[in-house]
């Protein structure tokens, strides 16, 4: 890290069903101070909010007054786009509306700021750039091992050498291609994307293919996930509590808690949970296979117990974000492209 003082800066991570962002700011010689910040905002369900949405999360942190804006997406994936480039173009302007005349550094994948006239030309350098920034950040402290973040949504597992960033894969469907993407996330992936049947009454029941429930049930009712990080929509939009969650979790073997005991239902929870973390961890063991010596993990995000297991199962050490970003590693690639930004333009 620079011994410069820093600006200002607050970082995005702007998401489909989540917008993240962290402010830094530093105070004379003592250890700048980091404010996050977050919201569950669904943009295929009202795009026109955007603008309002990240204005009031920047109010949030204390206005954006002097500020520069460090900014990462995967908003562009949304449904509401017909391509990347319409996203990011959408987030662009979103951003311009919010924030008139604030100067915007758009991160790339390659590791760059850039304008947002260049990320507009450069629409899948600047789309889903995310889990760049935060790579980036860790391997100043993490010269060498695997960068394991998990969200709500998806997992990213990021191989570090020489503290450098050594991903394959660019794009979405690269880094699907390579393991270095992983589709499965702390709360929204739904039951029948991690296994085909269940443990049941002594025997193995088919799942449905309904979307009754999704893997934060299974979370939430085995006591992993804190109900109030069930960020989004439950499946039959009733509340994220382990009573409901049952209930969800018995429909995915098309029974109700009538005809389901407690026992029954840990038992479909557990092998959720399970499949989860063998998907994880048997990509990171693919990840990691590239890279002789690789030992180390780094894992952040709202599934960081998710990704902590699969890398012991995967016999790497851990490093957890959090022991240095405390609160903040719950909202890592906001927290680190701000750190990026902060450093880079002291330096300049």
């Amino acid at each position: 890290m620079t011994s410069q003082p820093r600006p200002t800066v607050i970082g995005w991570d702007i998401g489909g069903v989540n917008t993240k962002a962290a402010r830094i700011d530093s105070h004379g010689d003592g250890p700048p101070a980091v404010r996050t910040a977050s919201v569950a905002y669904e943009i295929q369900r009202d795009p026109g909010a955007l603008a309002a949405t990240l204005a009031a999360l920047a109010a949030d942190l204390g206005g954006s007054q002097g500020c520069a804006h460090a900014v990462t997406m995967t908003a562009e994936l949304s449904q509401v786009f017909r391509t990347k480039r319409e996203g990011v173009g959408f987030v662009l302007d979103a951003l311009a509306d919010a924030f008139p005349g604030d100067a915007l550094h758009v991160y790339t994948v390659d590791g760059r700021f850039v304008p947002p006239a260049a990320a507009r030309v450069q629409p899948l350098a600047a789309g889903a750039s995310n889990w760049a920034a935060t790579a980036a950040c860790v391997a100043r402290d993490m010269p060498s091992g695997i960068l394991i973040d998990i969200g709500t949504t998806s997992t990213d597992i990021i191989p570090i050498q020489a503290s450098r960033v050594v991903a394959r894969g660019r794009t979405d469907p690269a880094r699907l291609l390579t393991g270095e993407l992983v589709y499965t996330g702390a709360v929204r992936t739904p039951a029948e994307a991690l296994v085909r049947e269940v443990p049941l009454w002594g025997g193995a029941a088919a799942v449905s293919s309904e979307g009754f429930a999704t893997i934060g049930d299974a979370h939430v009712w085995l006591g992993r996930l804190d109900p109030a990080d069930f960020t989004v929509p439950t499946a039959d939009g009733r509340p994220a509590t382990r009573e409901f969650a049952g209930e969800r979790l018995a429909r995915v073997v098309c029974g109700d808690r009538e005809m389901l005991d407690e026992q029954a239902i840990d038992g479909i929870a557990r092998a959720l949970a399970e499949a989860q973390i063998e998907l994880v961890a048997a990509a990171v063991c693919r990840v990691g296979a590239g890279f002789a010596g690789t030992a180390n993990a780094m894992v952040a995000g709202l599934g960081d117990f998710i990704a902590a297991e699969a890398a012991r199962r995967a016999g790497l050490t851990l490093l957890p974000l959090a022991a240095r970003l405390r609160t903040a590693a719950r909202t890592a690639p906001a927290a680190a492209v701000a750190w990026l930004l902060a450093d880079e333009l002291a330096n300049r």
